[in-house]
């Protein structure tokens, strides 16, 4: 019996004896791991509050601004050029637009005001209409209207010519547009491989491929091209109305044109 208690008695002790040293080591590593959190601690901080500062600041900077800070990184020497293509090419595209507006003209109801001066004043009235009315159109029917005397052929072929004129008068500085869509990407392409080179360049300097070396070079690279492109897209959506509003004026032009030297023949024939 006392053999057995006294076993009990040491098996207890024992079981303490653990309890207690297993205690004493979990208190002698919280410190430590508090110590290694505070060693740790400050320069995890700091990256994480820079993080943090850079999203805050990214997150509330505005498009305009946004654009303006990468414009400014990607360098004056790669992006004036491209932002000079951006200037020039929406100058002239306003331009055009403007201009092909007030060329747009209600050819039906011009086609009847000269038909109704035609009878009812003959031509100089029919050629009053004209010279009252802007746009290409009307002018056509003037050159038109002018050679009436002569005859119907030379009216036809006033009317062929003086078109030419006028389409070319619609066409003008649009070729500008389109380089300008082609020169924008191209200067971004060149300001990338400039960058590239630059890249290489300081890694061959240096001797190692360190991602801190090459990565100024790549970034203003990116940006040139970004820049570029989107200079070449937004000039591309003018060329295309531009385009579009042309070929419409063009096309009633032609059958404006048509429309006259019919009512020329039947004037001719009546009287």
């Amino acid at each position: 019996m006392k053999r057995l208690f006294s076993i009990l008695a040491i098996s207890g002790l024992l079981m303490f004896g653990t309890a207690q040293a297993q205690s004493d080591t979990t208190q002698t590593s919280e410190p430590t791991a508090q110590a290694a959190a505070v060693e740790t601690t400050p320069a995890d901080a700091t990256a994480t509050e820079a993080l943090a500062e850079d999203t805050v600041e990214s997150t509330e900077r505005s498009f305009t601004q946004e654009v303006k800070v990468r414009f400014i990184e990607g360098g004056p020497g790669f992006m004036a050029p491209i932002l000079l293509c951006l200037i020039l090419g929406l100058a002239i595209s306003i331009e055009r637009i403007i201009y092909l507006n007030f060329s747009t003209t209600n050819s039906k109801k011009l086609i009847k005001q000269v038909e109704d001066a035609l009878a009812s004043g003959g031509v100089n009235a029919a050629k009053e209409v004209c010279r009252n009315t802007a746009g290409p159109v009307a002018s056509i029917f003037y050159q038109g209207l002018d050679r009436i005397d002569h005859s119907i052929e030379s009216a036809e072929k006033a009317v062929v010519a003086y078109g030419g004129v006028q389409m070319g008068q619609l066409e003008k500085n649009i070729s500008w547009i389109s380089l300008f869509i082609a020169l924008a990407p191209m200067l971004g392409f060149l300001g990338t491989v400039i960058g590239m080179i630059i890249a290489f360049d300081k890694i061959q300097s240096a001797g190692n491929m360190d991602a801190s070396l090459v990565a100024g070079g790549i970034k203003v690279a990116l940006i040139t091209t970004v820049f570029g492109l989107i200079v070449a897209m937004i000039l591309q959506v003018f060329y295309n109305y531009i385009i579009a509003k042309v070929d419409s004026i063009v096309n009633d032009m032609e059958d404006s044109s048509i429309s006259l030297v019919d009512i020329l023949v039947d004037y001719k024939n009546k009287k």
